[in-house]
């Protein structure tokens, strides 16, 4: 079964999420969530996140295998350029690209084994025994 997890409007450049997703792409999910725990760039900060979410998604909402996941796909997309101006001297202006992206989990896995429940024993009913205030029996 196949989980998507998406991430919108991710302010760092494709480019360099690229370069991070590019070593997680096809891994086992545990892999790559030990890759991007130690990897020492903001972009896999961004993939981690959008990851664990997927991972969350599967495991509780579609009741997947932890241990089978796997990265099916994943793609970096071009999201909308935030477009601002530097002033610089004699009144010019230098243009300036905030660009941001769009990240897109696909996670496959297998479903997790049914646990069966047990159904309560039956209780069965004892018969107490009254006492008396002085002691005796019934």
């Amino acid at each position: 079964m196949e989980v998507i997890a998406k991430s919108t409007f991710i302010r760092q450049t494709p480019r360099k999420l690229r370069l991070v997703a590019d070593q997680i792409r096809g891994l086992e999910v545990q892999k790559a969530v030990a890759i991007l725990e130690n990897l020492n760039k903001q972009a896999a900060k961004a993939l981690l996140l959008t990851l664990k979410q997927g991972m969350g998604n599967a495991i509780n909402n579609f009741n997947l295998d932890q241990n089978s996941l796997r990265i099916k796909s994943l793609e970096i997309g071009q999201g909308p350029i935030y477009k601002r101006w530097r002033f610089v001297s004699h009144g010019r202006v230098h243009p300036i690209q905030k660009k941001t992206s769009h990240i897109t989990f696909v996670l496959e896995g297998a479903e997790a084994e049914k646990k069966k429940t047990k159904e309560a024993p039956k209780k069965k009913d004892k018969k107490v025994k009254e006492v008396k205030k002085d002691g005796a029996k019934n």
